[in-house]
């Protein structure tokens, strides 16, 4: 007997986080269902069983309750066993009563009771499904006893939490983790956690098809299960069916040579635009260090598909030659060396926690402007980027428009400031 085992694809999931690009995540969970078909036809599978949460909500709309159906069925030859889960329960008048008033082929099938169905002359599949978000009774219970042919292979499909394995399932509905022994399983499928995990020789979770969250999956998995006989043990293989990959990351850097090689690191990540990037820095660099960071984080967030950037734990030191470098008519310079003393008083009042940042703006802006000013062609270079009152005007004027081209009025008015005496505040951006 060969199946797939797939869990948790939850169509119609929302992502505004991701403002335009959120179409493209909802898109790519209906792409891993077209994979799955292609999986199953290039390992000879005739089931493809989902262990709950096909659908990430109990009132999707009609083009969503749909779109997975018109997927599958174009796989003519494979078929698809669809569970209720924690998302999309079977409710009376519900998502699955509105899928079943579709008439829906002969290859996709929903399991809506507890009963034995033949998935062929000697193999039995026993569905759990979910009535309520939360059970407090294990659904599972039913498999004990449940009766089939002697000698036949016996295949649970559940969606719920182990007991006492861990607690990253969504919902409380426990499975007690000894049920494949119990009900004499020769496979349990299970869904619920969005990763791909073996809970003992017979009972595994899918994962998710296509992540859809930091720090769970990074790739999304569905399993090819095959199983030569009553009794024998499972063979399980993991299958890629995901477009985007979600990683999370936690580094320090303390130096130039480390933002190198963090910077070659990601870069070395294979397919960078299908990358979803959750970036934690920490650690403390010099200001011109700390500048070619931040210039770093831009252009690396244009190659991912999305860099979610952690910067707050990264500090910006300045040393003698990042102060000596901010001396435009003393204005900056003076404002520099004032955030410095900030930065070096352990015993700062807490609203002046943002002075690094602040000075790190200062040495970006000096920088620049000293650099445009430097070209033989300096004005109309300052014209090609968009900055050329930079060049027209006094100190204050550079800071105004600069601080514009970065995020606003509310930000020029707060550089702005730092020429204010005594500066009793630093602003944040």
């Amino acid at each position: 007997m060969r199946i797939i085992h797939s869990a948790d694809w939850q169509i119609g999931k929302v992502f505004k986080q991701f403002g335009p690009k959120e179409e493209s995540l909802r898109q790519a969970r209906l792409a891993a269902i077209e994979r799955l078909g292609f999986h199953a036809g290039d390992h000879g599978v005739r089931h493809v069983l989902v262990a709950g949460d096909v659908y990430d909500s109990e009132a999707p709309s009609a083009h969503t309750l749909r779109a997975p159906i018109e997927r599958m069925k174009t796989f003519v030859d494979i078929h698809w066993h669809l569970l209720p889960g924690n998302h999309d329960p079977h409710r009376p008048e519900g998502v699955w009563d509105r899928l079943a008033q579709l008439g829906l082929p002969d290859n996709i099938h929903l399991h809506l009771t507890p009963a034995p169905v033949a998935l062929d002359d000697n193999s039995f599949l026993l569905p759990a499904p979910l009535r309520r978000k939360s059970e407090f009774d294990d659904i599972s219970a039913w498999m004990d006893t449940a009766a089939t042919p002697p000698h036949s292979v016996r295949i649970g499909l559940a969606h719920g939490s182990v007991v006492n394995f861990g607690s990253e399932g969504e919902a409380s509905n426990p499975i007690d983790p000894a049920r494949a022994v119990k009900a004499n399983l020769d496979y349990l499928a299970l869904g619920d956690w969005h990763r791909t995990l073996q809970v003992g020789p017979r009972v595994w979770y899918a994962g998710t098809p296509e992540p859809d969250r930091a720090g769970s999956q990074e790739q999304g998995t569905s399993l090819l299960v095959e199983i030569a006989g009553p009794g024998a043990a499972p063979t399980v293989t993991p299958l890629v069916t995901g477009t985007y990959r979600w990683i999370t990351r936690s580094e320090r850097i303390d130096s130039e040579e480390a933002l190198e090689d963090l910077d070659r690191r990601l870069r070395n990540v294979p397919d960078l635009s299908r990358l979803i990037l959750r970036l934690k820095v920490e650690g403390s660099l010099p200001l011109g260090v700390h500048a070619a960071f931040r210039r770093r984080m831009v252009d690396l967030d244009a190659a991912l598909f999305n860099l979610d950037l952690d910067q707050s734990s990264l500090a910006a030191r300045p040393t003698q030659a990042d102060l000596e470098a901010i001396d435009f008519d003393g204005v900056l310079r003076r404002s520099a060396d004032r955030l410095k003393k900030v930065i070096d008083d352990s015993t700062a009042a807490p609203e002046l926690r943002r002075a690094p940042r602040t000075l790190s703006l200062s040495f970006m802006f000096a920088s620049s402007v000293v650099r445009a000013r430097r070209r033989p062609d300096a004005h109309q270079f300052a014209q090609r980027r968009g900055d050329w009152p930079l060049l027209e005007c006094g100190a204050r004027g550079w800071i105004r428009c600069w601080c514009q081209r970065s995020g606003g009025r509310q930000r020029s008015r707060q550089i702005h400031s730092l020429q204010g005496h005594p500066l009793v505040s630093v602003p944040s951006s």
